[in-house]
């Protein structure tokens, strides 16, 4: 049986446990206020520096940052730190949300800009609220809760419509090809939905869409950007 002070002190935790959350938001607003116009960029933690993706994640946010783009990330290892080097050599704010956790995550040496979190939507949250824009790297499972997340967020209105790219045909070919034949087919998600999605296989091509949308959509994008 529980007692009824065991209840109290429960409560009293989850009230200070919503402190807390308060304070990782309010950090959150204060540091990352004026950094737009900004990319978000997602993928695997456990990318290696080695492999070609990890260059390309580099150019990609090298390019974005050339024409005036502050990156993104969620501050670790792999494609995440691969983007924010590429920010940092850029010059523009090399933003690092980073998250506690029991293994792999560790914050990367590349921000100008970090933050660590203990709550995943705080930092879900950060990583979407000043994005112009998403380009998604392959990843595993957090990569695929950040873009489902995204979508459902475009999909439900609750964010603009905004730019978001999966890179690497092939490797998106199965999730993509899954979208159609199962949940398309029964009904669950609609064809407008895929236009919400756009497919890169090039840093120009990533680029260039993110560019041409937003000089499109933002009255004060050709301040923003440099040319």
């Amino acid at each position: 049986m529980t007692h009824g002070y065991e209840i109290d002190d429960l409560a009293k935790e989850d009230c200070w446990r919503m402190f807390r959350i308060i304070g990782e938001l309010v950090e959150g607003f204060d540091k990352l206020a004026g950094i737009e116009p900004a990319v978000t960029i997602y993928g695997s933690a456990r990318l290696n520096p080695e492999d070609e993706l990890y260059a390309q994640t580099e150019e990609i946010a090298y390019c974005l940052g050339q024409i005036g783009f502050s990156i993104i990330t969620g501050g670790g290892p792999g494609v995440m730190e691969a983007a924010n080097k590429g920010a940092l050599k850029a010059g523009v704010a090399s933003v690092g949300l980073n998250i506690e956790l029991p293994e792999e995550q560790r914050c990367n040496t590349y921000t100008t800009k970090a933050i660590t979190f203990s709550h995943f939507f705080a930092r879900k949250v950060m990583l979407v609220k000043y994005a112009t824009a998403f380009v998604i790297m392959p990843g595993g499972l957090g990569t695929l809760d950040e873009v489902t997340e995204v979508l459902t967020l475009m999909q439900t209105h609750k964010i603009k419509p905004f730019p978001v790219i999966l890179f690497h045909s092939n490797y998106w070919k199965g999730f993509l090809d899954w979208l159609r034949v199962s949940a398309l087919a029964r009904g669950f998600i609609s064809e407008d939905d895929f236009k919400l999605l756009r497919v890169c296989d090039a840093t120009n091509e990533v680029v260039e869409a993110i560019q041409m949308w937003y000089l499109k959509q933002e009255i004060g994008g050709r301040e923003a950007l440099l040319e």
